[in-house]
């Protein structure tokens, strides 16, 4: 009868236990789960996974993402060691560290140690709770067996990196260890490690931009108990400071990494750029407009024409300075080209079949029907040829060009390479090709591009999978000879490099200056200018820019990569063995002798008294067909003149008559006399 007893009892016993664990098993299934997935910010890599820039939560905090595999294993291991040396082993909650926890308080009268897991710590941080009460330690007890019951260690330690508290706006380890160390938590020492374990114990009385004394005071401790523990080693601790500083977060190309973050989506955005590329150019246009006033501004863009990947993109000087409206980016914004489109509307030539690089081409006054254009300078050259033209920047001889190519042909090309040309009306003019027109910085190196890399252009873009073929708008031979003729273009200052083909440009009013080049490889493209639009007095893009866009192909590499060697099909001769057609280029007016009207004397007025300047007397006319014939007194002093200006030498005081025919044998003249 006893031993029936004896063992009813223990079958009760084991019974009760069994449904005594049931039921415990039960609550913990019961239990109403947190949301597990937190909103970290949005992460912009560089094409080796760098951080480029972070952005923080909706609630304005700096979260960021952290796996595990992320973090210093050092760091991972004295964690642990320090706060939950049994978080292997247990199921949320330690025992024997409760245990301890509550005799400890009991015989001091005071809380000497804290009994709370790794995992009751994340339990509190999902729940945001605190500590100070009974109920609330129960229900931290209950999430931990929760949260033990389906996620894996690995993920409550991820979790508790990313969400522990760091002080202010500051949330999980990578937040931290950037804000204070600027680094990633991959690599840490031994006293960053401990300030890291120190800091989530109390966040805002340890804050080391603060309250350095007490963090220096806390992490101390930790690295006292860690060597007492014989975790580390006393050496590896001694003369190591405190670093107090808090350091607002890296933002490289800022304005780039907002319209990827509105057109992308997604929390981590891979991108093409280089973060050591994008800090010298940043660094670049910081110099550039040093000097330069206030309200001046640059750009710069760094591309590779073989992949069409975007590798630095700088959208103004200073993102955060209003003054030089550095919120605007200048990559995208629509602004006159100046003469930058120069190369394009030779190389449709050449394709064409109208010009060489050594045809004879006429600098020379010039009537467009009513658009009269001029060189920069006010001077003429006469003939020269393309070659010459085209390195000296002339305008007379490319509009010529673009008058028989047609400016609408001129908009499609623009188009076929990707470019949204903003016109000032519904139809392009001739002063198109003298930037008469809007286009970006972006546009610009994005033609560049095309023309570097005939056979294989890319779309450019700053993400991988959008770096799609582009249709090619020179051909080969074309954009040889292109290439070829600005490389010879004169560099700036002690500029050095010779494979680098450029061309420079300045828009009406000195309004924009900009410097596009390419090698082998790359493209780059400076813009420096007002954000505003207004006139930078004395701004040449030759003078400005062009220095800017040397120094940035220095800072990317050592050694330029070789420009492509001539296609087969180049004709590498001098002018008397090209072609007849090709020797000579004759522009539509020179074909037509069209002009507004017969030539008129402009200077002096007829019946007019001069006073003779160093012995001559100075006679301008407009209108007429060049070539002119000048005569004074019925005799002929200049023959076959291309210019429409005269410098004559009278005889004497008195009268005297001038006369000027053109070509087409209209005549004017004027009657003055002369002191």
């Amino acid at each position: 009868m006893k031993r029936a007893r004896t063992i009813g009892f223990f079958a009760f016993a084991l019974w009760a236990a069994a449904f005594g664990r049931d039921q415990f098993e039960g609550w913990v299934d019961r239990t109403e789960m947190p949301v597990l997935a937190i909103e970290t910010g949005v992460e912009m890599l560089d094409r080796r996974g760098e951080l480029l820039r972070a952005f923080q939560t909706s609630d304005d905090r700096w979260r960021l993402a952290t796996a595990v595999t992320d973090v210093d294993p050092d760091f991972l291991r004295l964690l642990i060691r320090y706060e939950d040396k049994r978080f292997y082993d247990h199921s949320g909650v330690d025992p024997v560290a409760m245990v301890r926890a509550v005799a400890q308080a009991a015989w001091n009268g005071r809380v000497i140690s804290g009994g709370s897991t790794l995992t009751m710590q994340v339990a509190r941080l999902l729940e945001e709770s605190g500590t100070g009460s009974w109920p609330g330690k129960l229900r931290q007890i209950r999430l931990a067996l929760a949260l033990e019951q389906r996620l894996s260690k690995e993920q409550i330690l991820s979790l508790y990196l990313a969400r522990a508290p760091y002080g202010g706006n500051l949330e999980g380890l990578r937040a931290a260890t950037l804000a204070y160390y600027q680094k990633e938590p991959r690599r840490l020492t031994p006293n960053q490690v401990a300030m890291m374990i120190a800091l989530p114990q109390s966040p805002e009385s340890r804050r080391p931009d603060r309250f350095p004394r007490k963090a220096l005071e806390a992490r101390d401790r930790v690295l006292a108990r860690l060597v007492s523990d014989g975790v580390l080693e006393a050496e590896d601790v001694t003369g190591q400071t405190l670093r107090a500083e808090r350091q607002d977060f890296e933002a490289l190309a800022p304005h780039l990494t907002d319209r990827l973050r509105a057109s992308e989506g997604g929390q981590v955005i891979r991108t093409t750029l280089d973060a050591g590329i994008q800090r010298k150019m940043e660094q670049l246009a910081v110099s550039a407009v040093a000097a330069g006033g206030k309200h001046l501004s640059a750009a710069i863009m760094v591309a590779d024409h073989q992949t069409g990947e975007i590798i630095a993109s700088v959208g103004s000087a200073s993102y955060a300075n209003d003054r030089r409206g550095g919120f605007v980016d200048m990559t995208h914004a629509r602004r006159s080209p100046g003469s930058t489109l120069k190369p394009l509307i030779y190389g449709m030539g050449f394709d064409q079949g109208l010009i060489h690089p050594e045809t004879l081409i006429s600098d020379r006054p010039m009537q467009f029907g009513a658009y009269a254009p001029q060189n920069f300078d006010g001077q003429f050259r006469g003939d020269l040829r393309v070659r010459e033209a085209l390195q000296m920047s002339l305008n007379l001889p490319v509009v010529s060009v673009l008058d028989r190519l047609g400016p609408a042909n001129l908009i499609a090309k623009l188009r076929q390479a990707g470019l949204s040309p903003q016109l000032a009306g519904d139809h392009a003019g001739l002063a198109t090709a003298l930037g008469g027109l809007g286009l970006s910085l972006h546009e610009l190196v994005q033609l560049y591009s095309v023309i570097a890399n005939p056979d294989s252009g890319k779309r450019l873009s700053a993400i991988y999978a959008n770096a799609l073929p582009q249709p090619a708008v020179l051909s080969r031979k074309a954009s040889w000879y292109v290439g070829d003729i600005l490389k010879g273009v004169p560099r700036p200052g002690l500029a050095a490099r010779k494979d680098v083909a450029f061309k420079t440009g300045t828009s009406y009013g000195h309004r924009d200056a900009w410097a596009i080049g390419y090698d082998g490889r790359h493209v780059i493209g400076v813009w420096m200018g007002r954000a505003d639009g207004t006139p930078v007095p004395g701004a040449f893009g030759g003078e400005l820019a062009a220095p800017i866009l040397f120094q940035a192909f220095d800072k990317i590499k050592t050694a330029s990569d070789p420009l492509p060697a001539p296609p087969s099909d180049a004709l590498l001769i001098g002018n008397a063995e090209l072609p007849q057609p090709l020797q000579r280029f004759t522009s539509r007016a020179e074909k037509s002798g069209v002009a507004r009207d017969h030539p008129k004397v402009t200077f002096p007025p007829d019946g007019s008294r001069v006073v003779r300047m160093s012995g001559v007397v100075n006679v301008q006319i407009r209108d007429g067909v060049a070539p002119f014939t000048w005569l004074q007194d019925g005799t002929p002093i200049l023959t076959n003149s291309w210019e429409r200006q005269a410098q004559l030498t009278p005889s004497g005081r008195g009268y005297f008559r001038v006369r000027v025919i053109d070509a087409h044998g209209r005549a004017a003249g004027t009657t003055i006399f002369v002191e």
